[in-house]
């Protein structure tokens, strides 16, 4: 009710303007006022996976408080759980502006931001001051200007940081906008890192006394002939979710529109038919023994429907969240029941 008003303002901003105007609103504004103007009654619908108790299966996906300074905002306006970053081992200012483009004809966002954020240490003090009791993710990246041959460095600096503070973990490889981040997902490059976060993690585990779940976040792009070797990967090293998709490099859907021609990764609408095929295939390979947390494309509660239907357990919103607002989380867990 209120956002759609609020929703015209931000659009005559610059789109990277508004996004930063609008996460020191949720900073400003106690939780108990957000939930009163913007939430509404979401019902419970309890899922188990990855061995963590979610209320229901909708969440925010990762990318837009990747400093995690408003997390109480998001549990108050009603996701079931929340994914925080990509956050990287030191602080970096990403990408030169212009760096994020609407596309509002097709509901989609491009975006070469470039993983802009202020580092691990700061958003672990974030987490720290919130107090959040809920399903809270991590997703950890890798500086631009480590070289790929060290990239797992910088993942082992990430999973080690945040592993105290997260309820699952998050590595993400398959970001547009980093140069050769894609390279992860294939091949050698994809093996020894699964392996190495693997060995990490069960050391972390034996440290802590506490499991914590990782997944593993890949590209829409990949070939169709490439998904069984990322399942196969997955499996042999006990990884605990996929998630399918990040953005896009392909302009499909939004050809000759204001900003197409821009460079960056494409999310929304235009993404949504390619991201549920990735999970349907996903869940075709993988069996039901590696759970799909599915994101891209979901503007509706039919949307998100279509998901869990192609074999996702959960579901993340970011662009369909900025055009729809806090009404599309309630609207899509009442159409899973």
């Amino acid at each position: 009710m209120f956002y759609f008003p609020l929703r015209t303002l931000l659009f005559q901003l610059d789109p990277e303007t508004a996004h930063n105007w609008t996460l020191g609103l949720l900073r400003a504004t106690p939780p108990l006022a957000l939930s009163a103007l913007f939430g509404r009654c979401v019902p419970s619908q309890p899922r188990r996976v990855m061995g963590l108790d979610f209320p229901h299966p909708i969440g925010l996906a990762a990318g837009l408080d990747k400093n995690g300074e408003c997390i109480r905002a998001w549990e108050a306006l009603g996701f079931g759980f929340i994914e925080i970053g990509t956050v990287t081992p030191r602080a970096q200012p990403g990408n030169p502006k212009p760096r994020m483009f609407r596309l509002p004809l097709a509901q989609a966002l491009i975006n070469r931001l470039g993983f802009n954020n202020k580092g691990v240490d700061y958003l672990i003090e974030q987490v720290r001051r919130s107090g959040f009791k809920g399903v809270l993710g991590i997703n950890i990246g890798k500086n631009a200007d480590t070289p790929a041959e060290r990239a797992i460095d910088d993942y082992l600096i990430g999973l080690r940081k945040v592993y105290p503070w997260a309820s699952y973990v998050t590595v993400n490889i398959s970001s547009p906008n980093t140069p050769g981040l894609r390279d992860l997902q294939y091949g050698a490059a994809l093996e020894q890192l699964l392996a190495t976060l693997q060995a990490e993690r069960q050391r972390l585990c034996d440290t802590h006394g506490r499991y914590v779940p990782l997944a593993i976040k890949i590209a829409p792009d990949l070939a169709d002939a490439d998904l069984p070797m990322v399942g196969q990967a997955l499996r042999r090293h006990g990884m605990d979710a996929v998630i399918a998709t990040n953005t896009t490099f392909s302009r499909a859907g939004v050809e000759g529109m204001p900003h197409a021609g821009e460079t960056g990764g494409l999310s929304g609408a235009p993404l949504r038919e390619r991201s549920t095929a990735v999970v349907r295939r996903l869940a075709d390979i993988l069996a039901g023994e590696i759970p799909i947390i599915a994101a891209g494309g979901i503007l509706s509660g039919a949307d998100a429907a279509a998901k869990i239907e192609a074999g996702a357990s959960l579901v993340q919103l970011y662009t369909g969240f900025i055009y729809r607002g806090p009404d599309l989380i309630r609207e899509a867990v009442l159409a899973l029941r």
